[in-house]
């Protein structure tokens, strides 16, 4: 189940890309023309709608109605800045943590959307995915933990990512589009995964937001040039397709897993070669 806050939708889903909208909430002022009461319900022919002044209350009502109707927890949350109050209210209701957390574009901010955005990612616990899309200001900072879970995609604005949030980062997969990650911070990146650090990453892709130069990696890393062609499979996104990794430089962890790097101006690309995937 997904509660669009934003939109007013109740949907149930089987993943996030196959929706079904079965209830909808609105604002009572958009039953124009006519008297109305405080909390009203209509019918569409699709499904119904329920009218309120406290579009809050009218969320709630809705998802407790829906996950009572089939017997289901919540499985994923899709919300704005102005959703992040049903983080709490989630994790009050049910033991079972959610599968999904899609937190979405906002279009203005100010120190107070920092707050609360800062809250919701200290506070938004997944198993399964977790999306970031929001416009993040230029001096927002997060000095906390993200993970574990499966999937990170932090799209569009990555700039906030430091080389500690990506130490701090515990997924399987992590895609982070307009990285401001300098050249000297990968080398401690991937000092820390050479020594234990990100366990469990098979796939990293940081997309740069400027021209990233290249130099020669740090030599204790003792990366080599390899021109191997092999192939890896990653969900991001909900893509889950094959893809091949052609060429670039292997690089060892202590315990003997080895991984394989690729890069240009524009973008790294890490894959690890774990025994059991990839």
């Amino acid at each position: 189940m997904v509660d669009y806050d934003s939109y007013g939708h109740v949907k149930i889903v089987k993943s996030p890309e196959h929706t079904t909208t079965v209830m909808m909430a609105k604002r009572i002022s958009e039953l124009a023309g006519e008297a109305h009461n405080p909390n009203e319900i209509r019918f569409t022919s699709a499904f119904p709608v329920l009218y309120s002044q406290d579009r809050m209350w009218a969320t709630t009502l809705m998802v407790d109605y829906v996950s009572g109707l089939f017997n289901l927890d919540i499985f994923g949350l899709c919300i704005d800045i102005n959703g992040i109050w049903a983080i709490d209210w989630i994790n009050k209701r049910q033991q079972k943590t959610l599968g999904g957390i899609q937190l979405s574009k906002n279009p203005n901010y100010s120190w107070y959307g920092n707050v609360l955005m800062d809250y919701a990612l200290r506070n938004a616990n997944a198993s399964d995915w977790l999306l970031i899309e929001d416009n993040f200001s230029d001096n927002f900072r997060f000095n906390g933990k993200l993970g574990p879970a499966d999937t990170l995609v932090i799209s569009p604005s990555g700039h906030w990512v430091t080389i500690d949030n990506l130490m701090n980062f515990d997924f399987i997969n992590i895609l982070v589009r307009e990285a401001r990650i300098s050249y000297s911070d990968l080398n401690t990146f991937l000092r820390h995964w050479r020594a234990g650090g990100s366990y469990r990453l098979a796939y990293i892709r940081l997309e740069f937001e400027m021209d990233t130069d290249f130099e020669n990696f740090d030599e204790d890393l003792e990366i080599v040039e390899t021109n191997e062609v092999r192939k890896y499979r990653v969900e991001v996104e909900g893509d889950d397709t094959d893809y091949e990794i052609q060429g670039g430089y292997s690089i060892q962890r202590m315990d003997g897993v080895k991984a394989t790097i690729n890069y240009n101006l524009r973008r790294l690309l890490m894959v690890v070669w774990h025994a059991d995937r990839n």
